[in-house]
């Protein structure tokens, strides 16, 4: 007969960390894809206005945005006042530098896209509509004749 020895006790196997890089490169990698970077800093803070009839951009590429508000933090609040301000990419600009503002922002699209450029005002809800009428002004004499308006979604039930 033979004999049968039993074997100490072994425990369990260790677990295999070799696919471990792969699996952090693909989460990596799907991040990275799968996120935008914002392309602005915010220096006005706003609150948009609501409205019922909302459409989506279809380009969001030629889309150029003016944001008109209040500063948003209090070193902003110190140094400019708590007047609205109108913020052209990442700084506080005035209404005569929005057609130096078109003329750039077109340069930056290709021809046959720039027809089809659009400029959206974000202002927020409590802004006078004569800071609004003058942006408006400045982007007709700069034949930046497509406006549209950032509003957010409401049921209009109100």
């Amino acid at each position: 007969m033979a004999v049968m020895k039993k074997k100490g006790d072994k425990g369990t196997p260790a677990i295999s960390t070799a696919s471990l890089p792969d699996v952090i490169f693909m989460i990596l990698f799907f991040f990275m894809v799968s996120t935008t970077m914002r392309e602005q800093e915010l220096l006005v803070k706003f609150t948009l206005p609501t409205a019922t009839e909302v459409q989506k951009l279809e380009k969001k590429s030629l889309v150029s945005y003016i944001q008109i508000g209040q500063p948003s933090t209090k070193e902003l609040v110190a140094k400019f006042g708590t007047a609205p301000r109108i913020q052209l990419n990442d700084a506080y600009k005035t209404t005569q530098d929005i057609l130096e503002f078109v003329a750039s922002e077109r340069d930056k699209l290709n021809e046959a896209d720039r027809s089809s450029m659009t400029v959206c005002i974000k202002a927020d809800a409590s802004t006078r509509m004569g800071i609004i009428t003058d942006v408006k002004q400045e982007l007709r004499r700069a034949n930046a004749l497509k406006v549209s308006y950032a509003a957010a979604k409401t049921l209009g039930y109100e």
